[in-house]
């Protein structure tokens, strides 16, 4: 039996000498890379949609209690009418105001919605125009689209350069370009820096406050105020309830997309390269959270406008993270 170690030639056309360079590098278990957490839990909880008995136990308890409430209320004033008629009266009428401005805050939710199926039709509209390449479709899209604008200076001087122009395109593509190029440049500016704004608040709460569950919190707070100051922009401003569905509609999509996933690549343009590990993690986790409300921004303003982008006007994310946070840390080298 031979003794000491043994020695096998390797055939290099058959079996290539591994190179150590290749091998990927070890991670560190230790102190993992940061995940974006609040972001991650506050998407999760905007888009789960409730159970089917959850929805039913609501339904029955908001009836529940509306009943009880409306026959206390009816017995409280029938008994105070007969004891007290003045005081009765005066229940009666604050009682009739609060029902009207009941009223008026159920017209003005169901007018919200209103505003945001015009948004939606008018792009599903715009998108069939432009798949048929129907002049005509595009026409009457333009016009709409004008008279969802009329009353709004900030896209009067659009309007007009779109009136002076629109008689010179004979397609629907090069229209509805024209429509929005001239109408939604402004607009698609200004909900970029909405944009902006929520992810430097969401980053900054995220690095600075060590408070357990703040962060998902200002994540989820931040989002929604960005989302519907998103949809005002557009000419969809919406209600509570508006805004809510909204809101899950957004996040539903980048929860099955998988939009919300984090990679050293989004914050290459701030660091320069992956140096995540290099951050403090609470930092690091307030920057990731702060990309990621960027994703949230971009897909709320695809939702929320009502053309499709073209491709080369889509705005980029990695271009919004860059001017959104990147002076919250300096260049690293």
């Amino acid at each position: 039996m031979a003794r000491g170690p043994v020695l096998f030639d390797l055939d290099e056309d058959t079996a290539p000498r591994p190179q150590v360079a290749a091998a990927p590098p070890v991670p560190d278990l230790a102190d993992p890379a940061p995940q974006g957490q609040a972001m991650q839990i506050a998407a999760q909880l905007a888009a789960r949609r409730p159970s089917l008995l959850v929805r039913l136990f609501w339904w029955l308890a908001t009836a529940l209690v509306g009943a009880a409430v409306s026959i206390a209320a009816w017995s409280f004033i029938t008994g105070l009418m007969a004891q007290y008629p003045l005081l009765g009266w005066a229940m009666t009428v604050l009682v009739a105001a609060f029902l009207l401005v009941l009223s008026l805050l159920c017209l003005r939710e169901m007018a919200a919605f209103g505003r945001l199926a015009r948004l939606d039709g008018l792009r599903h509209d715009a998108a069939e125009a432009l798949a048929q390449a129907d002049l005509s479709a595009a026409r009457a899209v333009t016009d709409r689209m004008v008279a969802l604008y009329k009353g709004r200076e900030d896209t009067r001087w659009g309007r007009d350069r779109l009136a002076e122009l629109r008689g010179d395109q004979l397609d629907a593509q090069g229209l509805l370009g024209l429509t929005e190029t001239e109408l939604l440049g402004p607009l698609d500016i200004a909900a970029s820096r909405e944009v902006e704004a929520a992810a430097r608040q969401v980053a900054t709460v995220t690095a600075l406050v060590p408070l357990a569950l703040a962060d998902v919190a200002a994540a989820l707070t931040s989002n929604l105020r960005m989302i519907r100051r998103i949809a005002e922009i557009y000419g969809g401003r919406s209600g509570f309830f508006g805004s809510w569905r909204l809101t899950r509609a957004v996040l539903s999509h980048l929860v099955a997309t998988g939009a919300v996933a984090v990679g050293d690549d989004m914050l290459e343009p701030i660091l320069g390269g992956s140096l995540l590990g290099k951050l403090s993690r609470r930092f690091g986790e307030g920057l990731v959270n702060g990309a990621l409300t960027a994703r949230v921004g971009v897909a709320a303003m695809e939702v929320c406008r009502p053309l499709p982008f073209a491709p080369s006007r889509r705005p980029k994310v990695r271009g919004i993270i860059k001017r959104a946070l990147g002076g919250l840390f300096g260049k690293q080298n």
